[in-house]
């Protein structure tokens, strides 16, 4: 394969790589919250709820549902319409939307547009005190004489508001002020009711579920980063013990990424919806000095999904450099290319265009002798679909039609689609820096909002896909915790490979052979 100048392919390698390693100004001070499980269908208590639709119908083709059901006073509570759609509020009054009442319950829709879209205004546990205070005071909730009639209509639409809010955004629970609110409104609604109270446990023992599942996952990604070595000073003191490369590992491309689509749902199922809301947050002009979150962002796992990615890049780019026989590089090449297409034909994007970013790195893409061994069509037209012209048009029709494919899947395989994830950040990114938060009166631009949570929704349908494939232990640990190069030693390995070309190479190898070999 003609392999351009490595300048060149610097260029190509910042378009591809770099781009998973783009991180937004506000990404400080990160500590981890994740999602891990689909949304409640069925309605709570004695009373029928309002039936709400799965994430994939909640926002309809033509863009997103925001038809929501109006009582009298919404239209002149402070909130703006037009043509029945919800374009703006005041805070004040876009929280009272949410609190439901006898006659009235929020439509699913808004309820996750703005849990979603409010901390960037306040924290989730300030909102959750708003919320309690209105329930309890709005509907008598804390008046021993209330009418228990009364009670017995409200309390089932609060107790199913607390269960979405648990269900989307459980680990906003994990702050012991939004727990104590939790169980103290919960126990006014279960006070004196066996249904609801039999009902309140289970939603509080759920979350728990969840809380202790997040925190086991933290600690295998701990363990994973504590554990993770150079490639380069493993091979210098025990070289036998990485003597085995990935293909010794698992001889199968097609096997190789159905386990690579296994680290891929794993990992997307523990991103948080409000990760994306929350890797942006800044401070809101109207709350005077106090920037909400900024003590503690909450995207670790989404943090954490980009570095899975780098991790793949890197170690596709290694097992590539690392053999010393020009027909063994060869033949990892070739490995990699039917790896890859068989990642794009399970509609696992990440993975594919993590190891067209590991295969065209400088190391590799300089391998001129090697990459002429190597039958390149089929890697041509997998290049040409993750092409990042037009706004990556190639890859967003192949999205579309893999999103496609899942709606109407009969069977979990064709269920699967896994985003190129970083482009999926930067579009939510781009969406969020191009649109005002408030509008110059002061309202909250929902409009704004109905659109990032169409985004996000669409997200959450795909992470909510069990892998259907078998898992094979030895290979995942293998893909996980194997050393993998740094830049340097992945230059240092194809200058060794195949020699430099220029004095700029033989410059760079000879300082790199003095600092990583501790050779002359």
């Amino acid at each position: 394969m003609a392999a351009g100048s490595p300048r060149e392919k610097r260029k190509e390698r910042r378009c591809l790589i770099r781009e998973q390693q783009w991180k937004p100004s506000m990404y400080s001070s990160i500590t981890p919250i994740c999602f891990a499980s689909p949304l409640l269908e069925k309605p709570v208590g004695k009373e029928s709820m309002p039936q709400t639709p799965p994430f994939s119908a909640m926002f309809d083709s033509s863009g997103y549902n925001r038809n929501l059901y109006q009582s009298a006073e919404d239209s002149c509570g402070g909130l703006y319409y037009h043509d029945n759609n919800l374009l703006s509020g005041s805070l004040e009054a876009l929280i009272q939307h949410l609190v439901p009442n006898v006659d009235y319950y929020p439509d699913r829709t808004y309820i996750f547009t703005f849990l979603l879209s409010s901390r960037l205004f306040m924290h989730p546990y300030e909102l959750m005190a708003k919320v309690c205070h209105l329930c309890v005071e709005h509907q008598r909730l804390s008046d021993p004489n209330s009418d228990k009639n009364q009670i017995r209509k409200i309390a089932p639409k609060i107790l199913q508001l607390l269960t979405e809010w648990t269900e989307t955004f459980p680990y906003d629970f994990r702050d012991e002020r939004m727990m104590r609110n939790l169980k103290d409104l919960a126990h006014r609604i279960a006070s004196g009711e066996e249904t609801y109270r039999k009902n309140v446990q289970q939603m509080i023992q759920c979350l728990i579920r969840k809380l202790a599942a997040l925190s086991q996952y933290e600690e295998v990604l701990a363990k994973i980063s504590s554990t993770s070595t150079d490639r380069l000073t493993v091979l210098k003191t025990k070289p036998q013990s990485i003597q085995r490369d990935i293909i010794t590992v698992c001889s199968d491309p097609y096997t190789l990424a159905q386990q690579l689509t296994h680290i891929e749902l794993e990992r997307l199922n523990y991103i948080g919806p409000e990760e994306f809301v929350q890797a942006f947050v800044q401070k809101d002009p109207l709350d005077n000095d106090k920037s909400c979150y900024s003590e503690r962002k909450k995207t670790r796992n989404l943090e954490a999904y980009v570095e899975w990615f780098n991790r793949l890049s890197y170690l596709v780019a290694t097992e590539i450099c690392m053999p010393v026989k020009k027909k063994h590089r060869a033949r990892m090449i070739e490995y990699f290319i039917d790896v890859a297409r068989e990642c794009f034909n399970i509609g696992n994007f990440n993975s594919l265009m993590a190891i067209i970013s590991g295969m065209n790195m400088s190391p590799v893409s300089r391998l001129k002798k090697t990459w002429a061994k190597v039958k390149t069509a089929k890697f041509d037209v997998l290049e040409h679909q993750m092409d990042p012209s037009s706004n990556f048009y190639n890859y967003r029709t192949a999205l579309r039609g893999a999103a496609q494919r899942s709606l109407t899947a009969h069977s979990s395989r064709e269920k699967i689609v896994i985003p190129f994830f970083s482009l999926l950040i930067k579009d939510i990114y781009f969406l969020n820096e191009g649109c005002a938060n408030r509008l110059p009166n002061g309202h909250v631009n929902f409009e704004k909002f109905w659109e990032l949570a169409k985004q996000v929704s669409e997200f959450m349908t795909w992470k909510q896909v069990e892998c259907p494939f078998e898992r094979d232990r030895k290979i995942l640990q293998h893909l996980l915790t194997v050393p993998v190069f740094s830049e340097d030693a992945l230059y240092l390995a194809s200058y060794e490979s195949e020699g430099p070309e220029n004095h700029i190479e033989k410059d760079r190898w000879k300082s790199l052979r003095s600092s990583l070999l501790g050779r002359v």
